[in-house]
């Protein structure tokens, strides 16, 4: 996943006003204790990122693809 896909499946899946709080506020301690923005930020891959994410939001398997993003793997 390049960043620019990450961004993407934030504003697909959280909505563009709530994703840019999400992805800025919420403390990821898998991450290092850092927010997604950080986490990219820091250089860390931004599959890890966008699955921290959504585990910390209780993001369904099925809607973690993102728009333009592959079908998630079975």
């Amino acid at each position: 996943m390049r960043v620019s896909e990450f961004w993407r499946a934030v504003d697909q899946v959280f909505g563009e006003a709530y994703g840019a709080v999400v992805s800025r506020d919420v403390v990821l301690e898998e991450l290092g204790g850092r927010s997604a923005a950080e986490a990219l930020d820091a250089g860390i891959d931004a599959r890890r990122v966008w699955e921290a994410l959504c585990d910390s939001q209780d993001v369904p398997l099925d809607k973690r693809h993102g728009k333009g993003l592959a079908e998630p793997r079975g």
